[in-house]
């Protein structure tokens, strides 16, 4: 009642001149005055917890993750590993806060998603945003000039979210660099092999690859017009076009970037076109475009890229699309991004990278440059996209990775199933029991169905007695009799048919 009145008055009261209802009547300015003294005692009962109610929930745009959702996770981080390292890659970690110093100035306008933490004791730190400007500064700082690493690890971004595709606050990146000075294109062919062997891996057979090349993007836009102070803002409209129709981004050019109509015009022109080797042959018969030298470099680059693509067998999921920007700013060279094709498919890039010789020398006092090239899975669509399509089958995932169950068929026999467990951890099998003593035979063997656990060891007083146990093939119910002295034996056996 306290807080129905109080709530009820003042929402009466303060939308009233608060100086002019005093200065009216004193029967008002008593009225006021009571209403003051019921707030004051409202907010001191909820600060002694009267009525203050914890909401459960986690914070905007994370997400818990149950034991089958993080079977998934799991299962999909280990393929993507296995890639890697097929590729002789060795992975490094760096703390998940970074000075904020050693981020600002390296995301262009996506500077503003950065998390600040503000003053943390003495120093002004901030989340990493992603797992790229991290490793610049590791190879700066331990002055290493060549490595091919990976790193799996949680980034922060400050962004919109939207879960349902994919979009967190929180989330996994999956990166693999190759940092040093090496001949043209050979790392970054492989960066965009690894890209498709890992989405393969992970039966995402319905994706798309587009490349492009931010040196043949400069070479565009100053053949349209636009004032080299402009390019990193106006490649980071032409960014958006995988989610915006060309009409808003020009829109965005003109009223937000101070850009001629015409010049946004012939840029429309450009990045409206994609295609294959072909496009790179039309776009040199353009003059205008070919008196750039940027653009001239950039071609050539794309021409020995494709070459490199065909025979690593990846140029069949590529497409060069002029559309393509990578808003990040520190991209020198090449670029690329993974899109999933397919109906009812709408999670965005699933996959991105390209070239960034620049960014190691930003960290080094002598200003000396590391060329790198790398590709940066975003895990999290894939597992919105593998979620989606197990829930639509009707698909459990597995959550743990028991092989055996050891059973009793009578009551007090838990301490034989306990030797028998003893005999199978010991061999490097994994299984477990009830931790009843006298559990019922049927409960335990719906439990190996339910949990799809391939095998169960029964035991009884007979099977004791004459040295033996039944082992019970779960999917089928076929059961057989093995001795104790070959049981692992025959588990390993199972285990490998199974």
């Amino acid at each position: 009642m306290l807080r129905l009145i109080c709530n009820n008055s003042f929402s009466i009261v303060w939308k009233c001149n608060r100086n002019m209802l005093m200065s009216t009547t004193p029967q008002i300015a008593e009225e006021v005055s009571k209403l003051l003294d019921l707030k004051a005692q409202l907010e001191n009962r909820e600060e002694n917890g009267c009525s203050h109610k914890l909401i459960l929930k986690t914070p905007k745009g994370t997400r818990d993750y149950n034991p089958e959702q993080m079977a998934l996770r799991l299962g999909v981080l280990e393929k993507i590993i296995s890639v890697f390292k097929r590729h002789g890659a060795e992975t490094i970690d760096t703390p998940v806060f970074e000075l904020k110093d050693v981020l600002t100035g390296k995301y262009g306008e996506d500077s503003k998603l950065i998390y600040d933490l503000k003053d943390q004791g003495g120093e002004i730190l901030a989340l990493r945003y992603d797992l790229t400007v991290p490793f610049a500064r590791y190879l700066a700082m331990n002055k290493i000039s060549s490595i091919k690493r990976y790193h799996i690890a949680k980034v922060y971004r400050r962004d919109n979210p939207a879960t349902t595709k994919g979009r967190y606050r929180e989330f996994y990146q999956c990166d693999f660099d190759i940092a040093g000075q090496y001949d043209p294109m050979l790392p970054d062919a492989e960066c965009i092999r690894v890209m498709s062997e890992a989405l393969q891996m992970l039966d995402l057979e319905s994706y798309l690859i587009k490349v492009n090349h931010r040196s043949l993007l400069d070479g565009i836009f100053a053949a349209c017009g636009v004032p080299q102070s402009k390019f990193r803002s106006i490649c980071s409209a032409v960014d958006k076009l995988d989610k915006s129709p060309w009409e808003e981004v020009k829109k965005e050019m003109i009223e937000e970037k101070g850009l001629d109509e015409h010049i946004a015009d012939k840029i429309g022109n450009y990045v409206s076109q994609s295609g294959g080797i072909e496009l790179i042959t039309e776009l040199r018969k353009d003059k205008e475009l070919m008196r750039q030298s940027a653009a001239v470099q950039g071609l050539d680059s794309m021409e020995l890229l494709l070459k490199y693509c065909s025979i690593y067998k990846v140029l069949d999921k590529i497409k060069f699309d002029l559309s393509l920007a990578r808003g990040l700013d520190y991209y020198t060279g090449v670029i690329y991004e993974a899109v999933l094709c397919g109906d009812g498919i709408d999670v965005g890039s699933i996959a991105g990278g390209g070239r960034y010789d620049n960014l190691v020398g930003m960290f080094d006092n002598k200003n000396k440059n590391v060329p790198c090239v790398g590709v940066s899975l975003g895990v999290e669509r894939i597992f919105s996209v593998l979620e989606a399509r197990l829930a639509n089958k009707g698909l459990k995932t597995r959550t743990n990775e028991i092989e055996v169950f050891v059973a009793s068929a009578q009551k007090n026999l838990h301490e034989p199933r306990m030797k028998i467990l003893v005999d199978l951890w010991e061999a490097g099998v994994k299984a477990e029991q009830s931790y009843k003593k006298n559990a019922k035979l049927l409960a335990q063997l719906q439990h190996c169905e339910e949990n799809k656990i391939p095998l169960a060891i029964i035991i009884g007083e007979s099977e004791l007695a004459k040295g033996e146990v039944t082992l019970r093939i779960v999917s089928s119910r076929e059961e057989i009799r093995v001795s104790r002295s070959n049981l692992i034996e025959e588990i390993r056996k199972l285990l490998k048919t199974s």
